[in-house]
């Protein structure tokens, strides 16, 4: 089955480089739905759940079928322990064949099926909360790849401007317009800057690391190139989000199909106090010179109620406990879903601050500073205040986003719902 995923996924990427009408390159974005895609089929404890939910479905059919059927051989000597002694002159003496099978009480058999088939639904939600669980960590990964691309490439620009700056206040320095203390702090800032840049360019590596972990790849494969980090906006409201909740959350999913699991369980041992049967007959052929015998048994079997009253307790107060794991379960999950929602909803208007306010203003104080430095009349340690301050406002601002982007994606795994 992991090998026809795997060949799943080539055929499906293939098609999609198929439909481009060229290869991809190693420095082209990857969508996130090709790498979600990508992971369904090839990552190990999908597989494996899955692999877990496939053994559950044929368990009902071996509880919910007849107990195996008994065939006897007997051989019964009269006078001498020696094989078939006494077979030609008593009438006691013959060779037996014979058939039993249990029966058990109507309805048990069914019901213990009932039962393995609610264990086996638990299974596939379990690998259906597996398969979300992974694709969340890949989201996870993939908008904080994107995040710190994004960062990235704000830092190397600044770098860049703070070159500039950094040439410019060394002319002013060396024409006796400017202090050295002001090109001291401008190479501070920019070593501020180069060590970002090396702290980004680690944590990139431990990201991709860990993601080409979750989609089955090579470490040595070429990494990941993700696209532009974009807000994407949240168009449910609260009570809408809390009510996918309650039909599509994985962990309820799971705690549902254990309550019906525990409730077919405490109808089945209430039918355990019924009794059980078996059935039998068996064929005696002595001497010719003697009749033969013919034998069938009936048996009835009947459970003791001390057990089986102590069987119904024991799964009614399992099915009280999983109903009260259910409901905290669910509890936890509304409340996760509340506190995600507030917060992607103040972020929304964190983002709208800062695109608005914040950094447009912040720009446009530091452009007028340095026109007023070029006209030698201001400082170069106002340029380089507002040159952090911009700097300091559009790293937040990416921060704001990516939080923004990854509570979002939590709330896709908690709700079922598709929001990005």
């Amino acid at each position: 089955m992991f090998k026809v995923r795997g060949l799943t996924t080539m055929l499906v990427l293939a098609a999609v480089t198929a439909a481009s009408g060229q290869e991809r390159s190693p420095d082209a974005p990857m969508p996130l739905s090709e790498l979600l895609t990508e992971a369904s089929h090839n990552n190990s404890q999908i597989a494996a759940a899955d692999y877990g939910w496939q053994a559950a479905k044929e368990v009902p059919r071996q509880v919910g079928t007849l107990p195996d059927p008994t065939f006897t051989y007997q051989q019964f000597s009269v006078g001498s322990p020696k094989p078939f002694a006494g077979y030609t002159n008593s009438d006691f003496s013959y060779i037996g064949i014979g058939a039993s099978q249990e029966l058990p009480y109507p309805g048990k058999l069914r019901l213990r099926g009932e039962v393995a088939q609610r264990d086996a639904d638990i299974k596939e939600k379990e690998r259906d909360a597996t398969s979300a669980s992974v694709a969340d960590a890949v989201k996870m990964d993939y908008l904080q790849l994107a995040y710190l691309q994004k960062t990235l490439g704000i830092l190397m620009e600044n770098r860049h401007v703070l070159d500039q700056l950094i040439q410019d206040a060394t002319a002013h320095y060396e024409v006796g317009q400017g202090l050295q203390a002001e090109v001291l702090q401008a190479q501070v800032e920019r070593t501020k800057i180069l060590r970002e840049i090396t702290m980004h360019h680690e944590q990139m590596g431990q990201i991709e690391a860990h993601l080409k972990g979750l989609l089955h790849r090579d470490q040595s494969s070429p990494d990941i190139v993700t696209e532009d980090l974009s807000e994407s906006l949240l168009r449910y409201t609260s009570a809408e989000l809390l009510q996918m909740v309650r039909e599509h959350n994985p962990q309820v999913q799971i705690d549902s199909s254990s309550v019906g699991k525990q409730d077919a369980a405490l109808t089945s041992a209430k039918r355990g106090s019924k009794p059980d049967f078996s059935l039998g007959y068996m064929y005696q052929n002595t001497d010719r010179k003697y009749r033969d015998y013919y034998m069938l048994t009936f048996n009835v079997r009947f459970p003791r109620k001390a057990r089986v009253d102590a069987e119904i307790a024991e799964a009614a107060e399992n099915l009280a406990q999983t109903k009260e794991t259910l409901d905290a379960h669910l509890q936890q999950q509304l409340a996760q879903v509340k506190q995600n929602y507030v917060t992607a909803t103040s972020d929304e208007e964190l983002l709208k601050e800062y695109r608005e306010g914040l950094i447009p203003q912040s720009d446009a104080a530091y452009r007028a500073t340095l026109n007023a430095y070029a006209a030698n009349r201001d400082q170069f340690t106002h340029v380089l205040l507002y040159f952090t301050n911009v700097l300091t406002l559009k790293l937040d601002e990416a921060q704001v986003l990516a939080d923004h982007e990854t509570t979002l994606a939590h709330l896709e795994t908690l709700t079922g719902a598709t929001l990005r």
